[in-house]
């Protein structure tokens, strides 16, 4: 297997707090996140010379700017940049991004990559557009829309389907929600920083039976940054670098009556992939960054990337491995059921945070020796899965 182990790294992370913030232009998180990871590299900006801004959903207008190179001329590259061109896959753009990105620095192509991304779902968009967008996007408009089908109503069927294949109970699902909350209580950037108990979350309003009120993510505004370089590059910049050594992915459909009836099956040999290349096994992670959208689909991850054998997950939760001081710390940014969800930028703001564990600036939620992190994406409703793995050591 072709293998870019330890050849390229993440340098520099940015992220401003996720939430309403009506007062806070687009530009001015966009631009923000971007100068931080800059700052956090300690790379001269000339070097970075290319910007992938991510696709914004909210405003097509910010989208457009974006892609005509927006973010080159406010941050004063106009001299030195050579390209800036849009990467969108939904959920898993981190995951495309991150290719992109490493095939340009190892390439020649680019000495340094700078991955944006800026959306804002929670003022920048009218609820009832945010909610209409949600409910069709990745929806088949000719065979599935009409029977009143929604990203809602799959979250339904997918945690009905788990529940009944494993046993996993209702308050295990629940107590997904409440690790995740315990988490963002230690995120200054999360969104939902309350402490929400299993109690409180089965006690609330069912909404698409069994997912209930707070099984939900919450549509919010955020920004978050990353930059990627050479190892060799890296090791001049910083310290704590986090190394890319593994990546896996697979691509399954579009259609959700399409959708792959065993997930294992069909996004499995993603995981495999990833750890192959980076040469190390399941029980080698010490910290797991896991796309969410719902709490199903954190249990579905875990038993994925083999973190826990099959039907073990909602256990493992329940007994609060997951938590913080567990053993095995899952979503440590609270994931897009607490920190928010940005649109594309939850994957995003999932990989910040896997970089960020390992290059040891997590502050109060910091995994503490966490030298191996495994991170995953997934877009639209389930049509990809990906997996990177990053490492403290090249």
């Amino acid at each position: 297997m072709e293998t870019i182990r330890g050849k390229a790294a993440i340098v520099g992370i940015g992220e401003v707090p996720t939430g309403h913030f009506p007062e806070r232009s687009y530009i001015e998180a966009a631009v923000g996140v971007a100068e931080m990871a800059i700052r956090d590299a300690g790379i001269p900006k000339e070097e970075i010379d290319t910007v992938i801004p991510i696709g914004v959903l909210a405003n097509p207008l910010d989208n457009a700017n974006m892609v005509c190179s927006w973010m080159i001329e406010e941050l004063g590259m106009g001299k030195t940049a050579k390209s800036n061109f849009q990467v969108m896959s939904g959920g898993s753009s981190s995951a495309s991004s991150l290719k992109v990105a490493i095939s340009l620095v190892l390439t020649g192509f680019s000495k340094a990559v700078l991955v944006v991304h800026c959306d804002r779902f929670g003022t920048g968009v009218d609820l009832s557009s945010a909610l209409t967008m949600f409910a069709k996007a990745s929806i088949n408009q000719e065979y599935e829309a009409p029977y009143g089908f929604s990203q809602l109503a799959l979250a339904g069927f997918l945690q009905q389907r788990y529940m009944y294949e494993t046993g996993a109970t209702e308050r295990q699902i629940a107590a997904v929600v409440e690790s995740l909350r315990k988490w963002a209580a230690l995120n200054p950037n999360a969104m939902l920083r309350k402490p929400r108990t299993a109690d409180e979350v089965l006690a609330s309003k069912m909404i698409s039976s069994p997912v209930r009120k707070r099984m939900m993510n919450i549509l919010a505004d955020g920004a978050a940054a990353y930059i990627v370089t050479t190892a060799e590059r890296a090791r001049d910049l910083t310290d704590t670098p986090a190394y890319v050594l593994g990546l896996g992915s697979r691509c399954t459909n579009f259609t959700v009556t399409q959708q792959p009836q065993s997930f294992f099956d069909a996004w499995g040999p993603a995981a495999d992939e990833a750890y192959e290349m980076a040469g190390v096994r399941p029980e080698d992670v010490d910290v797991a960054e896991i796309y969410d959208a719902f709490p199903t689909f954190i249990l579905i991850s875990m038993e994925i990337l083999r973190l826990c054998k099959r039907g073990e997950a909602g256990k493992l939760v329940e007994e609060g491995h997951t938590s913080p001081g567990g053993k095995l710390p899952v979503s440590t940014n609270g994931a897009m059921m607490a920190q928010g969800h940005t649109g594309a930028g939850g994957g995003i703001a999932i990989l910040v945070e896997a970089a960020r564990q390992i290059m040891g600036k997590a502050g109060e939620r910091q995994v503490k020796d966490a030298k191996i992190a495994i991170e995953t994406a997934s877009g639209g409703v389930g049509m990809d899965f990906h997996v990177g793995i990053l490492g403290s050591e090249g």
